[in-house]
């Protein structure tokens, strides 16, 4: 049974800095790719950051270059995001996704909320 326990989330001033963790069961972490997506109110889902199954190789969105990390605990089975320099367009919900070898081997978390405000 997969799962997913995200955490982290919260309010934060603009500027300020959250880190957000995914823990995983369920299923085999260490050869499946890790993102982080978000969704603000009105808008679609969009991807934020995307690491390797080993680590070594992480993908930003554009807008989050610089500012967001990736990161990985294989022995954990863990994926974080560090978020700094936070902007109130940052305010979404952020979603883990896990992304394995074989078509159906896509699997979500549940989401945390990310609030961005003065």
């Amino acid at each position: 049974q997969v799962q997913f326990v995200e955490s982290g989330g919260g309010l934060v001033q603009p500027g300020g800095s959250l880190r957000l963790s995914c823990a995983t069961s369920g299923f085999t972490f260490s050869i499946y790719t890790m993102s982080w997506y978000r969704q603000a109110p009105g808008k679609e889902r969009e991807l934020v950051a995307t690491i390797n199954s080993a680590g070594s190789v992480t993908n930003y969105a554009d807008s989050m270059k610089g500012r967001f990390t990736i990161s990985r605990d294989n022995a954990k089975n863990t994926v974080y995001l560090q978020m700094n320099s936070l902007k109130p367009e940052d305010t979404a919900v952020y979603y883990c996704n896990a992304r394995g070898p074989l078509p159906w081997n896509d699997y979500w978390g549940q989401g945390t909320q990310v609030t961005v405000t003065s």
